[in-house]
């Protein structure tokens, strides 16, 4: 089996609304693995979710972003998350002609986590990072492809396993990596001012007051946290449109367009 990359990881968020029938994202994945780097990439699929839990009669809810997960959406967490979406995302990037193996953060105890907030449920607050497992995998050159699951370790024989928001995985694990970039890919144009317009630049100081002063709401509040704790540990981060056509190729060669944060 042929080394990978000894460049830096980067560590690449794909959100399950940004992947349609003419995404080029994983075509963009591929094609910066022939050219060298070291992509690590941290999905999502929170639209898939939500329509398994609608199928059980469940409605979706969310706190700052977050998922509400009890029991019982917990069981459809893991079984869409480390099965449906993780294993789909790897046979496309395999199509392709890429090299994926995808695995979960509660796989080698990646990502470690207790209860973020007993009103979420079973919604991890990651309290650890164990970046080894997906070093090892992007030497030996496969694209690692991660679920963002942890596991909560409690001392005796049994263990939790945590929903964890995207975003915030991917943040988390960027740092651990000290990734050369973290990219966000979603599906809007960038982060917006209370204008609706998108800011091609944003300072930490700016990026915290626009999440103070609500004009950042929703999913993009994760996304701008995670930016800001992972940015003295990473070369840069940033927000883009995934529905662009090649916006993670674009980014890469200063081209493209969203929002950086920095």
């Amino acid at each position: 089996m042929s080394e990978g990359s000894t460049q830096k990881p980067i560590v690449i968020k794909i959100g399950g609304s940004t992947l349609g029938s003419g995404d080029t994202t994983l075509e963009d994945v591929v094609a910066m693995q022939r050219q060298g780097h070291a992509p690590v990439v941290v999905h999502g699929g929170g639209q898939v979710i939500s329509r398994w839990m609608e199928r059980t009669g469940a409605a979706p809810q969310f706190v700052r972003g977050m998922r509400v997960t009890d029991e019982a959406a917990l069981d459809i967490v893991l079984a869409v998350l480390t099965g449906l979406v993780n294993k789909q995302l790897v046979a496309s990037v395999l199509a392709l002609g890429g090299k994926a193996m995808g695995f979960s953060g509660a796989d080698g105890g990646i990502l470690q986590a207790r209860t973020l907030d007993p009103d979420l449920g079973y919604v991890g607050d990651i309290t650890d990072v164990d970046a080894g497992p997906v070093r090892e995998m992007s030497a030996l050159g496969w694209i690692p492809v991660i679920a963002p699951v942890a596991i909560g370790l409690n001392g005796g024989p049994g263990a939790t396993l945590y929903n964890i928001n995207g975003d915030v995985a991917a943040g988390e694990l960027a740092a651990a990596l000290e990734a050369e970039r973290l990219i966000y890919l979603t599906d809007v144009d960038g982060v917006m001012d209370a204008s609706r317009r998108t800011i091609p630049r944003l300072l930490p100081a700016q990026a915290q007051s626009l999440i103070e002063n609500g004009v950042a709401a929703g999913g993009m509040i994760p996304k701008l946290e995670a930016c800001l704790k992972a940015l003295p540990h990473v070369g840069s981060a940033q927000i883009l449109d995934g529905r662009e056509p090649h916006a993670l190729l674009e980014s890469l060669e200063g081209r493209g367009k969203g929002t950086r944060i920095g």
